[in-house]
């Protein structure tokens, strides 16, 4: 998550697969689908906790980080379309510019559904440079990967259209969703039914924060952690400070889910959630020890599962 966003110069880069980046129509690939589950799947933490695995042998590999215009990123970004590919997804990637590298967006749609009603998942891809990002926001890319794999293990059939994405250069001030929204047409735009963020969700102390932006979405996830009897409060410290913020500002419907950064746990919230008050939520927040051991896996588990709940119903 970036919680100063400032301004960046962004030179305009090429576009894979102009239908799928702009929300063109997308075939649907069988006219006599099975009827969809009632429900969202489970989805594993455990394969959740996979790709988190996967990530951080990438930034091992590669200095210790998947930062923007590292080798670790596109390590990154090519581990996560190499999966969707092999689940049936058509992936395009968009490259941009910004600081003087090269980024890159991951777009993935599951065909079918009505193409004037895409929900869309998303999470950023990169990390900081000062370390491999599992929390920041290894915990976001991973939970939104295995949603949609479960997708398509489960060969759901929605009524609206399914875009998952991931972000690159999010920690330069949200460049990559930025370009991505910046370059939809006013239509495109409009087809956007939902944008639903993941920015760090296996924070080591967790809060459980549900953004406040659309009420049908905010309603979607506290009726989910409300049912396994978690309490939310509404998400502040990162306000805006996501990727979100430019879908927001185009006036697409936006929510997402958050446990927490810098900010210290309040003996309030402790009592309500377990872990330590007087503690940040994540210690390890942009730092070289935000690695696989700095995940709650609860959190991480009970944010996959909501996450997956959400996909299900507002795609219903």
């Amino acid at each position: 998550m970036k919680l100063s966003v400032s301004a960046r110069a962004v030179a305009a880069g090429g576009m894979a697969t102009a239908m799928l980046l702009t929300g063109g129509a997308v075939a649907d690939a069988a006219s006599s689908a099975p009827s969809r589950s009632a429900a969202a799947p489970d989805i594993p933490v455990a394969n959740v906790k996979t790709h988190l695995s996967q990530l951080q042998s990438i930034a091992t590999a590669n200095g210790g980080n998947r930062a923007h215009g590292r080798a670790g990123y596109k390590a990154s970004l090519d581990y996560v379309k190499a999966k969707l590919d092999a689940a049936g997804y058509t992936t395009a990637i968009q490259q941009f510019t910004a600081s003087g590298r090269t980024g890159y967006n991951l777009i993935a749609d599951w065909p079918g559904g009505d193409a004037n009603q895409v929900v869309m998942a998303g999470s950023h891809l990169d990390s900081v440079s000062s370390g491999p990002g599992i929390n920041d926001n290894g915990s976001g890319s991973a939970a939104v990967l295995e949603t949609a794999l479960a997708v398509s293990r489960a060969q759901y059939k929605p009524t609206k259209h399914l875009r998952f994405a991931w972000w690159g250069a999010e920690e330069l001030g949200l460049v990559g969703s930025r370009y991505y929204v910046n370059r939809l047409a006013t239509g495109d735009r409009s087809r956007i039914s939902a944008y639903l963020n993941f920015d760090m969700i296996g924070s080591p102390n967790p809060g459980y924060f549900v953004y406040d932006d659309d009420p049908a979405i905010e309603k979607t996830f506290k009726d989910y952690f409300g049912g396994i009897g978690v309490p939310t409060e509404i998400e502040t410290e990162g306000d805006g400070r996501s990727d979100h913020a430019p879908f927001k500002s185009a006036g697409v419907p936006v929510g997402g889910l958050f446990t927490g950064a810098s900010r210290t746990k309040t003996a309030a919230q402790a009592a309500k959630w377990g872990g330590t008050a007087g503690q940040s939520f994540d210690r390890c927040y942009h730092s070289s020890c935000d690695t696989t051991a700095n995940i709650n896996d609860t959190a991480l588990n009970r944010n996959s599962d909501a996450l997956a709940h959400a996909v299900w119903e507002l795609s219903e």
